[in-house]
């Protein structure tokens, strides 16, 4: 039996998907409680997208089984669809139509009147600072205006789960803020999220949870502080004046560090892991002082998840689609889809 949906709103069990000899998802379990927000991430060709892809009934997994707002995604993809709202990694609007029409379109599609359906465009024309160019076709539109009209037609339906995939992609900095402000109000509704991006930051913002996959295997799994803790606690960084200082201040480092010290002399730069944090600090500067060492920059850093992402997988956080997997455009679903 699937768990209950007023619980835990998507549920994925060994889920394997393969192309040819590449096995692209290979075990994938996750679970996303009602009301939350999941980061899925990992490098390139991990089997996001085709994660995305099988929970939002575009691709059949070859085995495993999956749940969306307590719909199994193969028994009941129709009812699956009727729940959900997803913005691909490719802005899907008819660029021929106005901007209203094209959410006037999308809530007529999913059987709203036309009341309502002209009400809703105009809401989020408006919440998507759209407004001004809402009769305009959007083939004259920016790619970032395309963007956020895409991402306004996922939220017509007022579905109780989002799949977001990449929904920052192509946008500004006010663009990628004001996707923020909204994700998190939708949460704050009750709606659930299911959140792919190439930023890090992004996630780090948005995810209650954090799941990393690499080469179709999920390889960790927390809340974004779970995670950035098991990386191995905060690193001190200190910047010397004088060259000849460089091997007191790795000597004072190494008796308050966790690890051996990190020295880049031509920078005059010593940095090592410690455990206490800002106690750690302290000590550091009152033993630099102590020596007479001229300090010229000093830090504590907290792990990153761009240094989760190089621990657990020796890659960069890059994001494109799967390339095993056929290339296509993403789509939101519509009501009676097939």
């Amino acid at each position: 039996m699937p768990p209950s949906a007023s619980q835990v709103a998507v549920h994925a069990e060994a889920l394997v998907k393969t192309y040819g000899s590449t096995r692209a998802l290979d075990g994938v379990d996750l679970e996303i409680r009602s009301g939350t927000v999941l980061g899925l991430l990992g490098p390139n060709g991990a089997g996001k997208t085709t994660t995305v892809r099988i929970l939002t009934t575009l691709l059949k997994p070859d085995s495993g089984r999956a749940f969306v707002a307590g719909h199994d995604v193969l028994a009941d993809p129709a009812a699956v669809r009727r729940s959900i709202g997803l913005s691909g990694q490719y802005a899907a609007v008819d660029e021929n139509l106005t901007g209203y029409e094209n959410l006037y379109m999308v809530g007529r599609l999913y059987g709203m009147s036309r009341s309502d359906s002209g009400a809703r465009a105009r809401a989020l024309l408006d919440r998507f600072r759209l407004k001004d160019a809402a009769e305009r076709p959007a083939k004259t539109y920016s790619g970032g205006m395309r963007r956020r009209l895409d991402l306004a037609g996922a939220l017509v339906a007022e579905p109780t789960v989002v799949v977001l995939d990449e929904p920052t992609t192509g946008l500004d900095p006010r663009g990628r803020m004001d996707t923020w402000d909204v994700i998190g109000e939708l949460v704050a509704d009750g709606a659930t999220v299911l959140l792919t991006t190439q930023y890090l930051e992004e996630a780090d913002q948005l995810a209650d949870n954090i799941l990393v996959i690499d080469r179709g295997k999920v390889i960790a799994g927390g809340t974004p502080d779970q995670l950035k803790n098991g990386v191995g606690g905060e690193r001190i960084e200190v910047v010397v004046g004088e060259a000849s200082e460089v091997e007191k201040t790795r000597q004072i480092l190494f008796s308050l560090g966790s690890s051996e010290p990190s020295v880049d002399e031509h920078q005059r730069r010593v940095s090592v892991k410690v455990d206490t944090g800002p106690k750690a600090l302290v000590e550091a500067l009152r033993r630099l002082d102590q020596e007479g060492i001229a300090v010229l920059d000093v830090a504590l850093h907290r792990p990153t998840l761009d240094d989760v992402f190089l621990s657990l997988t020796g890659h960069a956080a890059e994001e494109v689609a799967e390339p095993s997997e056929p290339q296509s455009k993403g789509r939101k679903s519509k009501k009676g889809a097939s």
